[in-house]
């Protein structure tokens, strides 16, 4: 034995940058918007993954705010699952083909700036997270997605909601009515690592989810309870 173990993908960014401290959502009526934000020990959203080149294996980092919210809250069709708003950086791909996060004309590179997305998770066996985002079969015309939704098929929409970061914190501004005007849902605050998989390793039987969980690096609740409410 070499006394050299493999290091999980995740474990070079568990660092004071995710370690959560504090979250709130916060009901804003003179803007009927809610402010989601997360606070952690280190700076939040300095931390960005290193580009792999490739789809398949391309990592995302996260800030997630699970909450009960239903998926017909958020524009998606009725679903069983977790609803959640995630603030996620990855290099490898720009997922949000409507926005140009970083205004230089381009809307297909920018996918490294930190940006919102709606998603729904399930319980998923096959990731060390235990969690992914679900998926439905690619064409059921039984689904519905949000028109910001980027076509992939799982439950996963860019709302292009605007990203604020200051020091210890990071928020996400969200209209009342792109979220049917739910005020009254709770939540818990996750930081995390993700992983995409992409051709023939989705595909095939035993495959892993497209987007999954495969570190935790912190739930505030300590149990993903989801014990906080929104502040008004």
């Amino acid at each position: 034995m070499s006394g050299v173990f493999a290091q999980a993908p995740g474990d070079k960014y568990n660092n004071p940058d995710f370690k959560v401290k504090a979250a709130e959502v916060t009901y804003e009526s003179r803007y009927d918007a809610l402010v989601f934000e997360i606070q952690v020990e280190g700076q939040a959203g300095k931390t960005v993954p290193a580009p792999v080149g490739s789809m398949n294996g391309a990592p995302v980092l996260a800030y997630v705010f699970p909450t009960t919210l239903k998926s017909t809250d958020i524009g998606f069709s009725a679903t069983e699952g977790i609803v959640a708003m995630a603030i996620t950086a990855h290099p490898d791909m720009d997922d949000t083909p409507l926005w140009d996060e970083n205004n230089d004309g381009k809307y297909d590179n920018d996918g490294i700036i930190w940006h919102a997305h709606w998603v729904v998770l399930s319980k998923d066996t096959r990731v060390p997270g235990g969690l992914s985002v679900k998926e439905f079969k690619a064409g059921d015309k039984a689904v519905t997605l949000p028109k910001t939704a980027p076509g992939m098929p799982m439950f996963f929409d860019s709302p292009g909601f605007n990203i604020l970061k200051q020091g210890a914190a990071i928020r996400v501004i969200v209209p009342a009515f792109r979220m049917n005007h739910q005020k009254d849902f709770k939540f818990d605050a996750v930081s995390c690592y993700m992983q995409m998989s992409h051709g023939a390793d989705h595909k095939n039987h035993g495959s892993k989810p497209i987007l999954g969980v495969y570190q935790v690096y912190g739930v505030l609740s300590g149990n993903l309870s989801l014990p906080y409410m929104v502040k008004k």
